[in-house]
């Protein structure tokens, strides 16, 4: 293997990841004669490539490997490449480029990527910084794969891979519907992130020939206590059959508690996977058994023991993205047509998968419940997504 490793990124030693790599396909057909692939070096240069050594796909990895993400973006750069060394295909050379975790730097890094050969993008993190990457990406017609969850970015050129609450309050109120409830709440923040929830969740409501929702919004990080209580009173004498959440840990074991206590009857609980980072919410009796979506445990739990394997640590949740963005501007750089694969389900470190064209990325999610203690349970497994009609 010739080319560099890049200064100060997590990566094992070469003696170690041949092993690996062999272990990890054991029990399959094992690719001829593996070679991983390249990774350039961080500061814009270019790689020496000698003459009998056939043309590589380079693709740009923007994460920030200095400043207060470094830790996300190494592991993000191990995911990468993970998927890519998947691909068994020597000709793969993965160019990552330090954002620093800023918009100016998200540019920078993108145009040492194209200087260096890059024609597709996995990254930057933020919106703001996939804005500025994107600005120069598309003077190159070079793909990006943002891993923001803002879908309000998604464009031709640039696919959003982040979970999206769109898609997440789409999952599960078509789920509660599916299962009799008819008379749906909000209760959520104030703030981007509630407002997409309650667009998703009016626009599934219609899409099944529901009556619109009964929605409260409250300032972020204020007590959720009364606007539960509002909601309460708001949804009148026959109450509601299912209520939203769309808060996190505390705000949401208090709206829990506020609405079983106002609230006619009782109602069916519902989520978003920011509950998965709380292990706590079942200790709120109110919250048991309350639906939320989320990525496929199966697939999430694969891809965990297989990069705990590689890196000798678990991943961050986040380091998923960078494993699907990988192979994907792969196969824009190889199709040659500017694009990913669109329309096409796969399977990533989250579970199922499709782009769609217009940069929107549908994920099948799993539906879990809250237990009184340990994991969730799974209630419904992940969906293929399809590109019908929906958030």
């Amino acid at each position: 293997m010739s080319g560099s490793l890049l200064r100060g990124a997590r990566l094992p030693g070469l003696l170690l990841l041949l092993p690996l790599l062999f272990a990890l396909g054991a029990c399959g057909p094992q690719p001829p004669a593996y070679i991983a692939p390249r990774i350039a070096p961080p500061l814009g240069g270019q790689v020496s490539v000698a003459p009998n050594e056939p043309p590589r796909d380079r693709v740009g990895l923007l994460v920030p490997l200095s400043g207060g993400n470094r830790a996300l973006g190494a592991a993000m750069l191990n995911a990468a490449q993970l998927a890519l060394f998947d691909q068994a295909d020597p000709r793969v050379e993965l160019l990552p480029r330090d954002t620093g975790g800023s918009v100016g730097g998200a540019a920078e890094a993108a145009r040492a990527a194209l200087a260096a050969g890059a024609r597709a993008f996995a990254g930057p993190l933020t919106r703001d910084e996939a804005s500025a990457a994107a600005s120069v990406a598309r003077a190159a017609n070079a793909p990006i794969l943002a891993f923001t969850s803002d879908s309000s970015l998604a464009s031709v050129g640039l696919w959003v891979l982040g979970l999206t609450p769109d898609e997440q309050a789409d999952r599960v109120v078509a789920a509660a519907a599916a299962a009799g409830a008819q008379r749906f709440g909000l209760l959520a923040p104030n703030d981007a992130f509630g407002r997409r929830l309650e667009a998703a969740v009016r626009n599934r409501l219609t899409l099944a020939a529901l009556p619109p929702p009964v929605v409260v919004l409250y300032v972020a990080r204020s007590d959720v206590s009364a606007p539960a209580r509002t909601l309460a009173e708001q949804a009148g004498p026959e109450g509601l059959d299912a209520v939203m959440i769309g808060d996190r840990g505390g705000p949401a074991r208090s709206a829990a508690a506020a609405l079983a206590a106002a609230l006619p009857r009782p109602a069916r609980l519902l989520g978003t996977a920011l509950w998965l980072q709380d292990a706590t919410l079942g200790q709120e009796p109110a919250l048991v058994g309350a639906w939320f979506a989320a990525p496929d445990p199966a697939a999430r739990q694969n891809f965990e023991a297989r990069y705990t394997t590689a890196f000798g640590e678990r991943p961050p949740p986040l380091a998923g993205l960078a494993y699907d963005a990988a192979p994907l501007s792969l196969r824009a750089v190889r199709d040659g047509g500017g694009s990913p694969p669109v329309g096409v389900p796969m399977m990533g470190a989250d579970g199922p998968l499709m782009l769609l064209p217009d940069g929107q990325a549908r994920r099948g999610l799993a539906i879990l419940a809250v237990q009184a203690g340990g994991d969730p349970a799974l209630v419904e497994g992940a969906q293929v997504p399809t590109a019908a009609a929906g958030f």
